[in-house]
């Protein structure tokens, strides 16, 4: 299926999940963390999950669980190692936008076109309706009583 892992992905996912816990059968871990890629990649709720993956309850749990122990980070540190260029993530709030990523020109700016600069309305400001109303609108109401 699309959002599988390949043999090459498992083979480095493997070794880093828990070992099987003793008593009863584990669902089988590759099944589970190919409906927890599902979720994340599609955004859809846990509860939407197609059952080829198992309950969604089951595959929940597992993502929380391994969450909590630890195991997410186990395994984003082994992918890290086999392929460094692989883990890349961009921290947008370090980064500030030019004006130029909104399609300004160059050196464009209101000023220099003869506008003024819009400011916004100050938090929690109402902003009033922008609506006209017709005189011929009015009189028409007022005579069909």
């Amino acid at each position: 299926m699309r959002f599988d892992l390949s043999d090459r992905e498992w083979g480095v996912i493997e070794p880093q999940l828990p070992p099987t816990r003793q008593g009863g059968k584990r669902a089988d871990d590759r099944r589970v963390l190919n409906g927890i890629f599902y979720v994340l990649r599609s955004g859809i709720p846990w509860k939407d999950l197609p059952s080829r993956y198992g309950p969604h309850t089951t595959v929940y749990n597992r993502f929380r669980r391994w969450a909590k122990q630890g195991i997410w980070q186990r395994i984003f540190e082994a992918l890290q190692q086999q392929h460094p260029s692989s883990v890349e993530m961009i921290d947008t709030t370090m980064i500030p936008a030019h004006r130029a990523a909104a399609g300004a020109e160059k050196g464009d700016s209101p000023q220099a076109n003869g506008m003024k600069p819009r400011r916004s309305e100050p938090h929690g400001a109402v902003a009033r309706p922008n609506v006209t109303v017709s005189a011929t609108s009015t009189a028409d109401c007022a005579g069909s009583s």
